[in-house]
C-alpha cells in the first residue's frame, strides 16, 4: 500500500474537514497543531488503513464521536460509546442553568437524573467541588461508563442505578437536573445525522416526546428541600409546554433559558 501524506489524506477524505483531522488525529495519537506543522509526514500502512476504514465509516454517517469514543464536554473530554447519547453544546446550558443556583461555597445536594455519559454530572462536581452529586441511569452498562468518565476527571459523585427515582426513597435534594428523553415518536429527526446511531430510549418519550419531562416534574417535588430547584433540558419548541408543566406542579420563578441559536432549550422552577 502506497504511504500518504497527511496533507494527502485530509484532501482526499471526501467528508467534512473537520471530521477529517478529527479521525487523523485519533489514529496518528498526535495534536491539531501537529498535524498543521507537519503536513509531509507519512503515514504508515496500517495508520493509512485504519483512518481509510473510519472515513468510509463516517461517510455512511456514523458519528465521529462513537469512531473516536472521545467528545468535548465544557472542555472536558469525555468516553462515549453507542449506548449513550453523544453530549451537545446545547447541554451545556443545562450546566451553566444548575451552576446559576449553586453557590461555590454551599455544600449542596444535587441530583442528576438519567446521567448518561456523565457528562453534566461530571462538570457540575467539577465546577462546585463542595456540592454532593448523585447520578442515576436506568442502565448498569451505563452507569460504568460514566464512573470511568467520573475517575478520569478526578470527580466525586455517588452513581445510583434507578428507574428516575424508584430507587430514592426518602431523598431529598437541593437541586435536580436531568437531560431525559424529549423527541416525540415518529419525529422525522430521529432519521437524521447523528440521531440514526444514537440509542432510541435515550431520545424517544411518547408520541409528544414530554412522557419523561412530566414524569420528572410530577415527582421531583417529593424529592427536594423547600426551595429546591429543578432544571431540565426539552425540545427546541417544548417551551410552552415545560413552563405550564411546572405552573401545574405549584413551581415557582419558572425561568427559560435559550441556547445559541435563540432556542428555548432550558427550563427551570423552584418549589
Amino acid at each position: 500500500m502506497a504511504a500518504t501524506r497527511i496533507a494527502e489524506a485530509l484532501h482526499s477524505a471526501g467528508i467534512d474537514s473537520a471530521d477529517a483531522r478529527v479521525l487523523l488525529r485519533t489514529v496518528l495519537r498526535v495534536s491539531d497543531a501537529h498535524i498543521a506543522a507537519h503536513p509531509e509526514q507519512q503515514l504508515t500502512d496500517s495508520q493509512r488503513a485504519d483512518y481509510l476504514a473510519w472515513v468510509e465509516r463516517r461517510r455512511a454517517g456514523e458519528p465521529v464521536a462513537y469512531l473516536t469514543g472521545e467528545r468535548e464536554f465544557y472542555s472536558l473530554a469525555f468516553k462515549v460509546t453507542p449506548a449513550v447519547l453523544i453530549p451537545r453544546p446545547e447541554t451545556e446550558l443545562l450546566v451553566e442553568a444548575a451552576l446559576e443556583h449553586m453557590p461555590a461555597d454551599d455544600p449542596l445536594r444535587v441530583l442528576d437524573l438519567a446521567t448518561g455519559s456523565g457528562c453534566v454530572a461530571v462538570t457540575i462536581a467539577g465546577q462546585r467541588p463542595r456540592a454532593k452529586v448523585t447520578a442515576t441511569d436506568i442502565s448498569r452498562d451505563v452507569l460504568a461508563l460514566a464512573r470511568e468518565n467520573a475517575a478520569r476527571h478526578g470527580a466525586s459523585i455517588e452513581f445510583v442505578e434507578s428507574d428516575w427515582f424508584a430507587a430514592l426513597s426518602g431523598r431529598r435534594f437541593d437541586l435536580i437536573v436531568a437531560n431525559p428523553p424529549y423527541v416525540a415518536e415518529g419525529d422525522p429527526h430521529l432519521n437524521e445525522g447523528d440521531l440514526r446511531f444514537e440509542p432510541r430510549p435515550a431520545l424517544v418519550a411518547g408520541t409528544t416526546g414530554l412522557d419523561c419531562i412530566e414524569v420528572i416534574a410530577e415527582q421531583a417535588p417529593r424529592h427536594m428541600v423547600p426551595g429546591g430547584w429543578l432544571v431540565f433540558e426539552h425540545g427546541y419548541d417544548q417551551g410552552p409546554c415545560s413552563r405550564a408543566l411546572l405552573a401545574a406542579g405549584g413551581y415557582q420563578e419558572i425561568v427559560t433559558l435559550r441556547d445559541l441559536a435563540g432556542m428555548e432549550r432550558v427550563c427551570g422552577g423552584r418549589i
